[in-house]
């Protein structure tokens, strides 16, 4: 298997340099947020969707902006209001008098890049239009289904929920979110490399420098890294930790209302494939299990009342669960 794990981390090694270039591309915009940049990346080569959590002026949009263009896709930005209707995303048939036919008018959400802004100031009705289309990859007008195109990724960004005017997210579509990020502020020196690098004035051009066909491939290459058996038990593991601790020794089952679903180890597993090429490797180690865990789990385990009223957060359950599970 040696031999194969060689192979494979050769082709990952193709891609280096691409990859290099689309952070330098970014980082002209974007200073700091590596671990932002990071897990958009990993969405993107893991073929799923990434929603950011942060207050207001933490460069979440600019962040997918940037991404969007060292990308050769189309890109649409949908700004969600209270007022958004799920037609606004999708489309809807458009009557025409004179011939007395229906015509398709597509939405915004038929593109590559889709950055659903402040998607928790719409009602859940429109939230919910989202859900064929990231599940499915399609999209139902009428009676007819058209087929998205690939590469297809949706960014979604919201505020806190405790925020003023805003809209929590249904569970059923939190749980298509591949990954869910937590966005801070950054730290003293990033702030200050902010105030002397960024120009509101004047922007720096972004190249495009990544084409479909190279994200599709990048993908292929993603889903060949290795993922020895153990690793995947290591998975399983983590995942039905969070369902019944108890069984595994871990007395923390007051504190979980409910755990991950089986999602959550298909999407562990395939987003430590992609961290493990990010990191220029043709196989998994334990390591990037634990790198991805956080931001595939927060958002599927759900903390019971004790939990909340003890200040126990689903980051927190998380932690105690990878110090417990052994690593093989």
């Amino acid at each position: 298997m040696s031999m194969s794990v060689q192979a494979i981390r050769a082709r990952v090694e193709r891609y280096a340099d691409i990859l290099y270039r689309v952070q330098n591309e970014i980082s002209k915009i974007i200073v700091g947020q590596q671990y932002m940049i990071g897990r958009m990346l990993v969405g993107l080569l893991a073929n799923g969707h990434v929603l950011l959590e942060g207050v207001p002026g933490l460069a979440k949009t600019t962040a997918v902006n940037t991404l969007a263009k060292t990308l050769d896709c189309s890109f649409r930005r949908i700004q969600f209001t209270p007022d958004l209707l799920p037609a606004d995303l999708i489309g809807t048939l458009v009557y025409n008098p004179k011939t007395g036919e229906f015509t398709t008018k597509k939405g915004p959400v038929f593109g590559n890049i889709i950055l659903a802004d402040e998607i928790n100031r719409a009602p859940a009705k429109v939230q919910s239009a989202l859900l064929e289309s990231m599940q499915e990859r399609q999209v139902t007008i009428g009676d007819a289904t058209y087929k998205l195109e690939e590469p297809f990724m949706v960014l979604a960004t919201q505020n806190p929920i405790e925020q003023e005017g805003t809209y929590p997210l249904p569970e059923a579509q939190v749980d298509r979110f591949m990954l869910k990020l937590r966005i801070t502020y950054p730290n003293r020196n990033e702030e200050k490399a902010i105030l002397e690098k960024i120009d509101l004035l004047h922007q720096p051009n972004v190249s495009t420098v990544l084409s479909k066909q190279q994200v599709l491939e990048m993908r292929e290459v993603v889903n060949q890294v290795y993922v020895d058996e153990k690793i995947k038990n290591y998975i399983v593991d983590i995942v039905q930790t969070t369902r019944n601790p108890d069984l595994f020794g871990l007395k923390i089952n007051h504190l979980i209302e409910y755990g991950a679903s089986p999602r959550a180890s298909l999407y562990l597993q395939q987003t430590a494939r992609a961290w493990a090429f990010l990191q220029g490797e043709g196989n998994v180690f334990p390591h990037d299990i634990k790198t991805m865990a956080p931001d595939v789990l927060r958002h599927r385990i759900k903390v019971s009342y004790e939990a909340e009223a003890e200040n126990i957060t689903s980051e927190d359950i998380i932690q105690k669960i990878l110090d417990h599970v052994p690593v093989p």
